[in-house]
């Protein structure tokens, strides 16, 4: 692949490097923020070389920020508000920067999530990204088709993993999750990934405020055959529904839509093992492996 040069402020040249950004992706807030960022640099009298060495990143990295090609980590947000004097112009565009990260038919859903009082989930091909170790979650993301790249690979962890933080929430949002029995079972990543990911399934079930559940493969009545999909409840009373399938998502508010789902959610929790009978399932499969 030929190199483009990309000319420096200092008049030097260096090799630019592969964009860390979809084209749907370096858009908005992040172009907003390098934007910001250039602009309160240039302010400060500090050329974009000197900047780089004191915040330990490099020109090249630093031009990819400034020109919306990259999103940038919290560390680095908060020490370039700091370091220009930005008094918080910088770092107020964190949340926003790190839901960037998401794919872009995932963002809205992933605002209402945070921001959920419940979430009841019903998955059937993967452990949903709310109980993910990063190790399964990168290996995810690397079986990808078509592959993505490993910056990119690395940005969705990171995105997959604040997603998280709804964990430590206060007042905690009331959550269950139902989940296959064939997902629990198939090792991806392999064996190690696989069994650290059933010891984090079991961690969470621990929690007062979360109910998982397993559906058996035995079970001659199934009501989750038209796919997975997640039950939103927001503090101002709204019920929503989100389906999500190749690439493609749709948020349903309509009332008797989220009606359907909510009644199809509840015949599958009365299908699927109680969350003790789940648990001690998960412990089972953890001695087989």
């Amino acid at each position: 692949m030929s190199e483009v040069l990309q000319q420096q402020e200092d008049g030097s040249a260096e090799p630019e490097p592969e964009p860390g950004l979809s084209p749907e992706q370096s858009t908005g807030i992040v172009r907003v923020f390098g934007r910001q960022l250039k602009r309160l640099r240039l302010r400060a009298g500090i050329e974009r070389p000197e900047f780089a060495s004191r915040t330990g990143y490099s020109p090249s990295t630093i031009a990819s920020y400034e020109q919306g090609r990259r999103i940038p980590p919290p560390e680095f947000v908060d020490a370039a508000d700091e370091l220009l004097d930005g008094g918080g112009v910088l770092s107020e565009m964190k949340d926003e920067l790190a839901r960037s990260q998401y794919p872009a038919f995932f963002r809205d859903a992933a605002r209402l999530e945070a921001e959920a009082v419940e979430l009841h989930v019903y998955d059937t091909h993967v452990v949903n990204g709310l109980l993910q170790t990063e190790e399964y979650a990168r290996a995810v993301f690397t079986m990808r088709r078509p592959v993505l790249g490993q910056e990119t690979i690395e940005q969705r962890v990171n995105a997959r993993l604040l997603r998280q933080d709804v964990f430590s929430r206060w007042p905690a949002p009331l959550m269950s999750f139902v989940i296959e029995e064939s997902v629990l079972r198939r090792p991806i990543g392999g064996r190690e990934v696989a069994r650290g990911q059933l010891e984090q399934i079991l961690l969470i079930g621990q929690k007062r405020n979360i109910e998982i559940q397993v559906m058996p493969l035995d079970r001659e009545d199934h009501a989750g055959l038209a796919g997975p999909f997640t039950l939103i409840e927001t503090a101002k009373g709204q019920r929503i529904g989100y389906t999500e399938a190749q690439r493609s998502s749709q948020l349903f508010t309509e009332r008797g839509a989220v009606r359907e789902l909510e009644a199809q959610y509840g015949i599958i929790r009365a299908q699927a093992l109680t969350p003790r009978e789940s648990m001690a399932f998960v412990e089972a499969l953890l001695g087989e492996s």
